[in-house]
């Protein structure tokens, strides 16, 4: 295939894209890769100094971003940051929902039986992963819904077809983030325009900052948890943030222009897996 017809079909040069907890490791990949496609970069994230540095990254590439410090449970805070990138870049062509994940404290084990977890626990870690979507949809969408273009895309999880032991809440959260990618897809085509296209990515294990005390021991070794997981996947492995930066460009690309309301899994088998 010429690289004349790879560009056409995948490039997103000039589009203006908002990811949202882009400092960390899984959006974080996807902004550097998205910028390198030749989009403008908006890196959202509570921590300030996160999205500076994969900022930093883009920009010491040759190609343009801006970082901004912004809790997805703030619409105020949303929509502040949303002004900022409209006033440099002039519009928004698409949102990437990456922030989210899970916290000891929202985590049945040994030492926390789910019945001693604190509503509070699993009210933020359900609130970070579905509200924080939902408002930045809100938001950023509402950009989208103006120009009559774009594309969104939610980041969900293999927890949220198969809920997994310990994390109740983050399980839900991803379900619901599921049927939220689904209502909105048909919502925005119908109300607003056909063109405006809303998918979910949903991976599978990645050994992350957030999870790993689940998957490895103090000395790096797996834990019991981690060896049954790799038992559960085919490929007999964790994934990678930099594999999963090919579904999202594909989604933001033109060539994803008939794909709306979909659910892309990359979780090295695990769905198809059925232990025997």
């Amino acid at each position: 295939m010429a690289k004349s017809t790879l560009e056409s079909l995948f490039s997103l040069r000039d589009k203006v894209v908002v990811i949202t907890g882009g400092g960390g490791f899984i959006a974080g990949a996807m902004a550097r890769a998205i910028a390198q496609c030749g989009a403008k970069v908006a890196v959202l994230d509570i921590s300030c100094d996160a999205a500076q540095k994969v900022c930093s990254d883009i920009v010491a590439d040759g190609n343009t971003a801006v970082a901004l410090k912004v809790d997805v449970l703030d619409k105020s805070s949303l929509q502040e940051a949303c002004g900022i990138v409209l006033a440099q870049f002039g519009r928004v062509d698409c949102l990437v929902n990456g922030a989210g994940g899970n916290k000891k404290e929202a985590t049945a084990s040994d030492e926390l039986s789910f019945f001693d977890i604190p509503i509070e626990a699993n009210k933020w870690v359900f609130d970070l992963n579905f509200v924080g979507t939902l408002l930045a949809c809100q938001v950023f969408g509402k950009e989208i819904a103006k120009r009559k273009a774009g594309s969104i895309i939610n980041i969900t999880s293999i927890s949220g077809f198969r809920p997994l032991t310990r994390a109740a809440a983050y399980a839900a959260a991803k379900a619901a983030v599921i049927n939220f990618t689904r209502w909105l897809s048909v919502h925005l085509a119908q109300n607003y325009s056909k063109d405006i296209r809303v998918n979910a990515i949903a991976p599978g294990f990645c050994a992350t900052e957030q999870n790993r005390y689940l998957l490895f021991d103090k000395n790096g070794q797996l834990t019991e948890r981690g060896r049954t997981i790799l038992k559960s996947v085919p490929q007999n492995r964790f994934g990678e943030p930099n594999e999963l930066v090919g579904a999202a460009i594909w989604l933001l690309s033109n060539s994803a222009s008939f794909a709306t309301g979909s659910v892309i899994t990359i979780d090295g088998g695990f769905g198809a897996f059925s232990g025997v």
